[in-house]
C-alpha cells in the first residue's frame, strides 16, 4: 500500500477506535503513525490503555470485528503487545 494511501486511511482508523473507549474498563487510546517509510517498519501504533478485564469486551465488540473485517486484509504483519504495570 502506498504512503499516501496509509496517511489517507489514519483518520478513518483513529475515529474507529474512539469509539473503544465506550467499553468499561478502556481508559484511552492512541493511533501513532511511524515516521520513517521502510520495509522493515510497521505503518502504524495503536495502544490501548485498558483493564485486563476489558480485554474480552473489547474482542467481542463490534468496532473491533469492523476492524477486523474491513482493514484487516490491508495489514501486512503486525505485532500484538500485552503488558501490565
Amino acid at each position: 500500500m502506498s504512503a499516501e494511501k496509509k496517511a489517507a486511511l489514519v483518520p478513518e482508523v483513529r475515529e474507529l477506535f474512539e469509539h473503544t473507549k465506550e467499553i468499561d474498563g478502556v481508559h484511552g487510546v492512541e493511533l501513532l503513525t511511524n515516521c520513517v517509510d521502510r520495509a522493515n517498519r510497521y505503518d502504524w501504533m495503536i495502544v490501548l490503555d485498558m483493564d485486563k478485564e476489558a480485554l474480552p469486551k473489547y474482542d467481542a465488540c463490534g468496532w473491533h470485528h469492523r476492524w477486523k473485517d474491513e482493514y484487516g486484509h490491508l495489514i501486512d504483519k503486525k505485532a500484538i503487545f500485552d503488558y501490565e504495570v
